[in-house]
């Protein structure tokens, strides 16, 4: 990631006019597709300074329009039965009409946004915000483990700088990445970004996090978010890489979900209680990531596989030790079937969602999917979304 930032935002002279009556308001109608996300490899070592991750985006996305509107703010998520919330003021100091803890990921992210542009001298002006999802389970309603707060967080950030600014080209990945990430850790508290990095960047990403105390400990310092926005954030790494041509990935969900906060606190008690054991599962999982990593330089199908197996074998002991469930019966019989085809792991904290398996040739992964139907596991239809954010220009005029 080495993207350089510049100000994307100068001037404010055609909202001026048309607050003037000299012109017609600027026509910024923008709809932005969000891919979700999954953990190959790496998870909760990833939360540690310097530990790796292997990480993708999937074909699957947040939807979040924007456009004009005269006066007052307005904002509809239709599939929680939200609709036609609206706000008054900017930053902190909006005011709601709708108090929803569904809605804090998007209030902080908004406000955050707010600040930034603020910061830039940017006039704001009203808009529609509509956000939809295609992440969960259509029938049900439940979640597959896909990431949505963060592809909303980030879904919300690229709308409004596109609807803001003049300058499209100035809009880097590295910018909205960063916007995303601190607005999702203002809300969350904790995370390593991995999640964030897959939306936006799409594709298969290795990822090494930055870390949330220096973010906390910036913004208390009283550096602006342009300001920590421009610095170098410690120990971050995004790089694209590239499995090898003939490895298949497959994604099996359990079909119950997973509640992510209780499994990391446990494994942050283990930490501090154990250190030793803490100590030898990051040496493990580093190992494994860095094996997955090789097998993909190398185009090394083998290498891959068996790097997988290596990492599930690492949380396997890590869930021991810290008397957790990271893998569930569920997940440990989509594991074992996966065996016998190549090799799988859970995916993520865990605890419920998917599980991931690589195969090598498609007749295998026809194979397994038939298994995994016979083991009560559905095969996810999901691939690799080569492209993170996307935006369509869809003024009419």
């Amino acid at each position: 990631m080495q993207e350089r930032l510049v100000g994307i935002y100068k001037g404010k002279t055609r909202y001026e006019k048309y607050k003037r009556g000299e012109r017609a308001m600027p026509n910024s109608n923008y709809q932005i597709s969000v891919p979700g996300k999954l953990f190959i490899a790496g998870e909760y070592a990833v939360l540690e300074p310097g530990h790796q991750a292997v990480v993708i985006a999937v074909d699957r996305y947040i939807t979040a329009t924007i456009k004009n509107r005269s006066e007052g703010n307005k904002l509809s998520l239709p599939q929680l039965g939200l609709l036609d919330v609206t706000w008054s003021g900017y930053g902190g100091k909006a005011n709601y009409s709708v108090s929803d803890q569904r809605l804090r990921f998007i209030q902080n992210t908004i406000s955050l946004v707010d600040q930034y542009l603020q910061e830039k001298s940017v006039e704001l002006r009203p808009f529609e915000l509509n956000v939809t999802s295609e992440l969960d389970d259509k029938d049900s309603g439940r979640k597959y483990g896909l990431g949505s707060s963060a592809a909303v967080v980030v879904g919300v950030v690229t709308a409004m700088l596109h609807y803001y600014s003049e300058k499209k080209s100035h809009i880097s990945t590295e910018l909205i990445f960063k916007l995303s990430a601190i607005a999702h850790l203002r809300t969350q508290g904790s995370g390593s970004g991995a999640d964030i990095a897959a939306s936006v960047f799409g594709g298969w990403i290795k990822y090494s996090s930055f870390q949330p105390d220096w973010i906390f400990n910036q913004l208390k310092q009283g550096v602006s978010i342009g300001e920590l926005i421009e610095k170098p954030w410690p120990k971050l790494l995004i790089d694209k890489i590239t499995p090898p041509k003939q490895l298949n990935l497959c994604v099996g969900w359990t079909r119950t979900a997973a509640a992510t906060a209780p499994m990391i606190n446990k494994i942050k008690g283990l930490r501090d209680l154990s250190p030793t054991l803490y100590s030898k599962f990051l040496q493990e999982s580093s190992t494994a990531v860095a094996n997955l990593v090789r097998g993909f330089e190398e185009d090394d199908c083998l290498v891959a596989i068996d790097s997988l197996k290596e990492n599930r074998d690492a949380l396997i002991k890590l869930s021991d030790v810290a008397d957790g469930t990271i893998e569930t019966p569920m997940l440990t019989k989509l594991v074992l079937v996966a065996e016998k085809y190549g090799s799988g792991k859970s995916s993520g904290a865990g605890g419920g969602d998917c599980g991931v398996a690589f195969v090598k040739g498609n007749s295998q992964v026809e194979q397994l999917h038939s298994a995994w139907k016979q083991a009560t596991i559905l095969p996810l239809d999901l691939t690799v979304s080569q492209s993170g954010a996307s935006v369509v220009d869809t003024k009419t005029v």
